[in-house]
């Protein structure tokens, strides 16, 4: 006897699914199971699935996906149905994947078995259980949708929903615009089957159109009810051969803003459960198009207020390179209050300009393009660098308290003492004044002769034409709109050909959970390491070590790092640049900036960064400390610190140091006692410089050394 016909004689069908091609094969006792004749038969994976419960054909499905990774059995129990929906037995499935590389087939038998009766469990893998499975698919549902930062992202996540059951195998989400029904997006369909659909009357007799204007769910269960309901458009949605639809109203804030449309092309009968789904995930659908809006306008007016603030470099300048970076913060409108500038000037000189309104909103993007248009009026009036800050801080600091610049009451606004002594004056905006940093500077393309002012802002950066890099430490004052009368002294120096000035803002050093510091010295690190030739690559990778690739266009995976907004501001001088170019740097410490003293020790350190001899630097620090310190105690003059690192030839380099002051009086080499607290420092210059010296000038004097760098010692 036939294994067939025995497994028929115990009520023991069999059948094959072949995964690749979708066909399932049934032999006849199979076939009689599923409520068909009782012969052998192939059907589409689509008709045998018409004939489960879409409960049951929905959990079986990941019993099978774990079969299959797991080489295991899969066995599940199922009911049957008949064409009307109704369950006329239920079957226990067993089967077993066969695996054909990335395709799987699964052969398997099917037994008829008694309903549990009530108080019972089923000892199968599967129970049925509706509420479990609708429960988590609305979980992840939510939570998809809820990520999905765009129309087209929720578009996605829609098209991809597995629901308990009856996946939908065609979707369509339909807008409104004005008195008419357009198509937001769809899926399952070719490109250009939503030509008909795109511009439609909402007095058209077609279900989306109803929908809209009645606000109610309209379910069609089979062709037969689409004909009957709406037979004008009929023939719209006969071509796509599907047989059950089911239109839901996109309803947000009691507005019906659209219409979201599921396509079957297997029977789907629209129990209670299933449109309880179904209106679910309308309501979720509607909402997250709503988010994904309101996401687009504000980035849509995000980028519309940066391209109104934010200037364009406009056409290369002779002898000048020129490059720059806006990066916004990850939140809000991505708008803030950074800038830059760059301002053409009579005769030729170039005013570059770098910013910081104090916070992230859009008041600070209102102030940074007021105070960008008075800074751009001030510059091209003629002004040097200081009296550009100057009047811009008078103007800041007007507009954030509330009076215009330069009104006669401003100083009685100011006064001390009083009940507005503290700064809250009638003149304050509700939301209080602001301020900003700011660095301005002018220069030369010819000369490369720079001035440059800064109120409360980081140090520029130089990389010279060898790759070392410095901070340039530079005279300031307070930060723009605290004070309407502060002074900001002008720094002076020249840019070599070949070398590149940086300016930024704090949240390019600080971005990542940096201070200044530490911040500074991941930057000098990337600008030592680059060739210095395109200053556009230069800017990207300033942005991407802080963002990652890409920030400074779009948001991405990294925007929760954007902590605060970053511009950033390159400056390349051109022209021949000298085979063995000194190194060079020169700064002012003022009498009334002692703590400067400091900084032009760490600057020798920078200056001497790969310096053979660490004993040489350790000596050249404390003799350029003790020559600035002569100066502010014996003078009454500021001191100017010029360094210099010349090279005669492959192998020897000299350093020069010198530190001039207006002051006559020549220093005396004494001999100091044991307990002696000064007194040391020309004996220490005897002791530890190769050559020094103090010259006299036609005003004041010069103090200087020189050291002469030892040989590298050669491998052994």
């Amino acid at each position: 006897m036939r294994t067939e016909d025995v497994l028929a004689a115990i009520a023991t069908g069999l059948w094959r699914w072949d995964n690749a091609s979708g066909i399932v094969t049934l032999d006849a006792e199979a076939a009689r199971l599923l409520g068909l004749p009782a012969e052998p038969v192939q059907l589409t994976e689509a008709a045998v699935r018409s004939r489960f419960h879409p409960v049951d054909w929905n959990e079986i499905d990941g019993v099978v996906n774990l079969a299959v990774a797991e080489g295991t059995l899969a066995e599940a129990r199922l009911r049957i149905m008949d064409g009307h929906g109704r369950v006329i037995r239920t079957v226990r499935s067993r089967s077993k994947p066969l695996i054909e590389g990335e395709d799987y087939q699964l052969v398997g038998t099917l037994q008829e078995v008694a309903e549990p009766q009530p108080g019972t469990a089923a000892r199968t893998p599967i129970t049925g259980d509706w509420r479990r499975s609708r429960e988590a698919f609305l979980l992840d549902a939510g939570r998809a949708l809820a990520e999905a930062r765009s129309t087209a992202e929720v578009l996605r996540v829609a098209a991809s929903l597995s629901m308990p059951g009856f996946s939908p195998d065609g979707l369509a989400v339909f807008g409104v615009a004005g008195e008419r029904l357009t198509i937001i997006g769809h899926h399952g369909h070719n490109v250009g089957d939503e030509g008909p659909f795109t511009s439609m009357s909402l007095d058209t007799d077609y279900p989306a159109a109803e929908v809209v204007r009645t606000g109610r769910a309209i379910y069609l269960p089979t062709p037969e009810e689409y004909l009957r309901r709406f037979p004008v458009t009929w023939p719209l949605a006969q071509r796509f051969g599907r047989q059950s639809w089911a239109y839901l109203p996109l309803i947000v804030a009691g507005r019906t803003m659209g219409a979201w449309m599921a396509a079957f092309k297997h029977p789907v009968g629209f129990t209670p459960d299933e449109r309880s789904v179904l209106t679910t995930v309308a309501r979720m659908l509607a909402q997250a198009l709503a988010r994904a809006g309101v996401a687009e306008s504000e980035r849509e007016l995000s980028l519309g207020l940066q391209r109104t603030m934010m200037p364009v470099l406009g056409p290369g300048i002779p002898g000048l390179h020129v490059a720059a970076r806006y990066v916004p913060t990850g939140g809000g409108l991505q708008v803030g209050g950074d800038w830059y500038d760059m301002i053409q000037l009579p005769g030729g000189r170039i005013a570059l300009v770098i910013g910081d309104v104090q916070g992230h909103d859009v008041r600070a993007a209102g102030l940074m393009g007021q105070l960008r248009i008075a800074l751009r009026a001030y510059a091209s009036e003629g002004h040097r660098p200081d009296a550009v800050l100057s009047r811009a801080s008078r103007f800041l600091y007007g507009i954030t308290n509330g009076e215009s610049p330069g009104a006669p009451e401003s100083r009685e606004r100011r006064g001390e003492g009083g009940a507005d002594g503290g700064g809250s004056g009638p003149g304050l905006l509700d939301n209080g004044p602001r301020f900003a940093t700011c660095l301005y500077l002018e220069i030369d393309p010819v000369t490369g002769v720079v001035d440059l002012a800064r109120a409360g802002h980081p140090d520029p950066a130089v990389r010279m034409t060898d790759g070392t890099v410095l901070l340039r430490p530079t005279a300031g004052g307070l930060p723009l709109g605290i004070d309407p009368d502060t002074d900001y002294p002008t720094t002076r120096f020249t840019l070599e050909p070949g070398e590149t000035l940086m300016m930024c803002t704090d949240g390019l050093l600080e971005t990542g959970g940096h201070d200044l510091d530490s911040g500074w010295e991941r930057i000098r690190t990337l600008l030592e390491g680059h060739d210095g030739e395109s200053l556009e690559e230069l800017a990207d990778s300033l942005v991407e070590a802080v963002h990652g690739p890409g920030s400074h266009h779009t948001t991405g995976p990294l925007a929760d790092r954007r902590e605060d907004d970053i511009a950033v501001l390159l400056l390349s001088r051109q022209g021949p640049t000298a085979r063995q170019a000194p190194r060079r740097t020169m700064m002012t410490i003022a009498q009334a900036e002692p703590e400067r003293i400091a900084a032009a020790r760490q600057h020798m350190r920078q200056l001497l960064h790969d310096w053979t001899d660490e004993d040489q630097i350790d000596s050249a620090v404390l003799m350029v400390s003790e020559m600035v310190t002569n100066v502010l105690i014996h003078t009454d003059g500021d001191a100017l610190l010029v360094a210099e690192v010349t090279c005669d030839d492959a192998s020897k380099r000299r350093m020069r140091v010198e530190v001039a002051d207006a002051s006559d009086e020549l220093p005396h080499k004494r001999h100091p006692g044991e307990m002696a607290s000064s007194g040391r420092g020309l004996v220490l210059m005897e002791m530890l410089a190769h050559a020094w010296g103090v010259d006299p000038q036609g005003e004041g004097k010069s103090i200087w050394f020189e050291l002469n760098e030892p040989p590298a010692e050669k491998p052994r």
